[in-house]
């Protein structure tokens, strides 16, 4: 178990957000927090502390006026720490390669699969012929309902078929060589994790799996490693006080490393 940083980019600046509230038409979003900071001050930050693995997210879409600004941070991301990062936001088999060249360590992704609501097997194929299966991240980000969890997509507001359990993290798994799971209902609260979620994630025994959503204290990372059994990575975000939150980012990057030696 380990911390997992993250660098969010929206309209061209490092954000922390309200993840259910990000929406297309008018690049708009209940921001937690912006940074006057570059990405790449994060990314050195990161590389000075020996957090690899991070995950930097472009959160417009191509056909965002701001998104060229957005990628132009992400670029300087990952130049700032080459082949330790790893990338997401509108990923596809046609420009995986480019993030990749650009310094990506693997590239995140979740719309091109799970395109229109549908799960495309095609184009997860597709990718893993392009890129590989170990430079490949699967986002499963996901939403409660009464029966269990189910993977969003279209900026986390258009539910899929598909049910977030451990048979389905069985069938993904060969795809991919890690799994990013965000509990888009609590993302960016602050409030708690999906407890159920993450036991759950505890429980199975597969591929890395890095948890991101509502761990909002010191007391909530002990409460997710104990549940997870200190299985799964997490991502704090809006919650530390690099982004205006009250977690020591100094107590949290060393949180997992002082449990797992």
């Amino acid at each position: 178990m380990k911390f997992r940083p993250c660098i969010d980019i929206h309209n061209g600046k490092v954000k922390q957000i309200v993840g259910g509230s990000l929406r297309d038409e008018g690049d708009s979003a209940l921001t937690n927090f912006s940074s006057e900071k570059g990405a790449a001050f994060y990314a050195q930050m990161y590389r000075r502390d020996g957090l690899d693995g991070g995950h930097i997210i472009l959160l417009n879409p191509p056909s965002s006026e701001y998104f060229d600004a957005t990628r132009r941070q992400a670029l300087e991301a990952l130049k700032a720490w080459p082949g330790a990062l790893q990338i997401g936001g509108g990923i596809t088999a046609e420009n995986a390669r480019e993030y990749l060249e650009a310094g990506a360590g693997r590239v995140i992704v979740t719309s091109y699969v799970f395109s229109g609501g549908v799960f495309q097997k095609e184009n997860l194929e597709r990718l893993v012929h392009t890129v590989g299966r170990e430079k490949l991240v699967l986002d499963l980000s996901c939403r409660k309902k009464e029966d269990g969890y189910y993977v969003v997509t279209d900026r986390w507001q258009k539910f899929t078929k598909v049910k977030v359990t451990p048979a389905a993290l069985d069938a993904l798994a060969g795809y991919c060589s890690e799994f990013l799971i965000h509990g888009v209902d609590v993302e960016g609260k602050g409030g708690g994790m999906e407890k159920e979620l993450v036991r759950m994630l505890g429980e199975w025994d597969g591929i890395p799996v890095t948890y991101a959503g509502g761990i909002g204290s010191l007391a909530d990372l002990d409460e997710f490693a104990r549940i997870c059994r200190g299985k799964a990575d997490f991502t704090v975000g809006s919650a530390l006080d690099l982004f205006g939150g009250t977690i020591p980012y100094d107590t949290v990057k060393n949180f997992g490393r002082q449990r797992i030696g």
